[in-house]
């Protein structure tokens, strides 16, 4: 059974698990609390059979996550700014690595911290008020939660530096020219959208969809050969599923697959 928490939200909806950043007065701004929340959480959805795909958002109209919590972090010393950033790229690890694909519903600033959350994520699907950017230099800081490394494994190294070095916000439909986000809706239309995708998602074979991950994941930190070794091997396992047997006889008898997630 899931723990409540105060700072962010969770509901499993016909196995998709929804979590929503919940602290509207702060503009969900991430402090040391919800960091620990949020990591409490995805162990408990990382365990949760009965989640099959994750979407994450931000409570209200106006924010997915506004940045880290610069009233808290402020006052830091060299040692607790360290401290606490390391905890945010642990945490932001966890769901990057989360077996079930996590699906960010970016309804507003995504700025900072919120940028990086919403870049931890597998698939992002984003309001067209959705505002994004990594501010820290204009605070005198760098970014903290791997916003230096994965904007530029997304965007280019060319242009995650002008992001980062200029503190600028742009807006979705920029964020997707330069291939931050992969799509842009209407924001009345957000959440269908991302619940849409979810579904089309648990459609498919859930153990061919988390290996999937599983090689995009790992071969992105290696060498390409070792990365193609990683994908024989998850492409072997695959034959030891009951959805492989399922989907080919389903494909050659020209019938819908009833996938079992095994």
């Amino acid at each position: 059974m899931m723990t409540d928490y105060e700072n962010v939200l969770f509901e499993n909806y016909d196995g998709v698990g929804l979590i929503t950043m919940n602290r509207p007065q702060a503009l969900n701004a991430l402090n040391a609390a919800t960091l620990a929340e949020l990591d409490c959480l995805l162990d408990d959805v990382a365990k949760d059979a009965a989640v099959k795909v994750v979407i994450i958002t931000g409570y209200g109209d106006k924010a997915f996550v506004a940045g880290a919590d610069i009233t808290e972090m402020r006052p830091m010393s060299a040692l607790e700014g360290r401290n606490f950033g390391k905890s945010g790229q642990r945490v932001f690890n966890k769901l990057e690595n989360l077996p079930q694909p996590v699906i960010a519903a970016v309804n507003g600033f995504a700025l900072g911290g919120g940028c990086e959350l919403a870049m931890a994520c597998d698939i992002r699907i984003v309001s067209d008020k959705a505002k994004f950017g990594q501010p820290e230099v204009g605070l005198g800081i760098t970014p903290g939660f791997a916003g230096t490394q994965r904007l530029a494994r997304l965007i280019g190294k060319g242009r995650a530096k002008e992001l980062i070095y200029t503190a600028d916000t742009i807006n979705a439909d920029e964020a997707f020219r330069i291939g931050l986000v992969n799509k842009v809706v209407p924001a009345e239309q957000l959440m269908d959208a991302a619940g849409t995708m979810a579904r089309k998602i648990m459609s498919r074979g859930a153990v061919a969809v988390q290996l999937s991950k599983a090689a995009i994941n790992e071969g992105l930190d290696v060498d390409f050969e070792s990365g193609q070794a990683y994908e024989a091997e998850v492409f072997g396992l695959c034959f030891s599923t009951a959805d492989q047997k399922e989907g080919m006889a389903a494909f050659i008898e020209k019938r819908k697959a009833a996938f079992l997630g095994k």
